[in-house]
């Protein structure tokens, strides 16, 4: 089971770098806005971590002679999520760290993004205030490199539970994509 997990768990991770790391080209030269953005990421890691479903397939039919149960269909499929989400925030830590201004610039151009939205929605001044104070708040919080990567993972993590739910409650049938 190590080396299944581990082959695709970094199968995912390289995936969800790679397109990551597009996104980040894409937004910086004003390509997409931070509300696509957020649409993109979250489809690249679902893109990404379907190679959680190849990987419980690939153990049901290597190393389970064509069955898996339910529960050892969640192994497999969290220890290929989690080793993707910790290349996820490591790749971002990494991002981050190479840029001069770090994490300080993307949290404020993220939180006038927020801001400059509510605006012209036409949000109240008090609301406008609030989120203010939040994403300052937010801010100070996201210069702790360990508060950020957990953050980071938080991202990634839950698409990566319920796509494990998914393909465990798939795969456990043997006549779907048999061997």
């Amino acid at each position: 089971m190590r080396k299944v997990t581990l082959i695709f768990g970094l199968l995912a991770g390289v995936i969800i770098s790679v397109l990551m790391s597009l996104g980040i080209a894409l937004s910086e030269n004003g390509v997409i806005t931070f509300d696509f953005g957020e649409l993109v990421g979250y489809a690249s890691m679902v893109i990404a971590l379907s190679m959680i479903f190849f990987g419980i397939k690939s153990y049901r039919d290597n190393h389970q002679k064509g069955a898996i149960n339910f529960w050892k269909g969640i192994q497999v499929g969290l220890l290929i999520a989690l080793i993707a989400a910790l290349i996820y925030a490591i790749t971002w830590e990494t991002y981050l760290q190479s840029r001069p201004a770090g994490s300080t610039s993307f949290m404020e151009k993220y939180a006038d993004s927020v801001i400059n939205k509510m605006k012209r929605e036409g949000a109240s001044a008090d609301k406008i205030d609030q989120a203010i104070k939040k994403m300052d708040d937010m801010k100070k919080m996201y210069q702790n490199p360990l508060i950020r990567f957990g953050i980071t993972i938080m991202e990634i993590l839950p698409v990566g539970i319920i796509v494990t739910l998914i393909s465990a409650a798939l795969l456990r049938k043997k006549e779907l994509l048999p061997a």
